[in-house]
């Protein structure tokens, strides 16, 4: 039901979009919407979150930015990519926590997922 889109090449320095969209609409009861990335060898962690409010990842902090609009569809702008950003980008809903968390366990509703390519 998630659909990420807007991954790609790009140079160290640049810029990306990254945009989740619920194909089916909105899912209801979500409490938190997250962006999580997996590199090749190693564990999926958290990059964003937005509930009631946002979270950040240290590693990202100030570089990128987690929103929603109108229609809950998530994006996530990301500035001053660098190539440890590389790896494959998943938006994540939750509907079984009354808020958002760090873990990707706690989430029950996954996208394909997006690849990201800095170099």
């Amino acid at each position: 039901q998630l659909v990420e889109s807007g991954g790609g090449s790009v140079q160290a320095g640049g810029s990306l979009r990254l945009v989740c969209e619920a194909s089916g609409g909105h899912i209801p009861r979500t409490k938190c919407m997250g962006w999580f990335r997996q590199a090749p060898g190693k564990e999926r962690e958290m990059v964003a979150t937005i509930g009631t409010t946002t979270r950040y990842a240290g590693s990202v902090q100030d570089r990128f930015t987690i929103s929603q609009d109108v229609l809950k569809n998530t994006y996530l702008q990301m500035n001053s990519l660098k190539p440890e950003d590389s790896g494959m980008y998943y938006c994540a809903a939750t509907t079984i926590l009354p808020g958002c968390s760090d873990r990707p366990v706690d989430y029950n509703y996954w996208g394909q997922g997006t690849q990201v390519t800095v170099s």
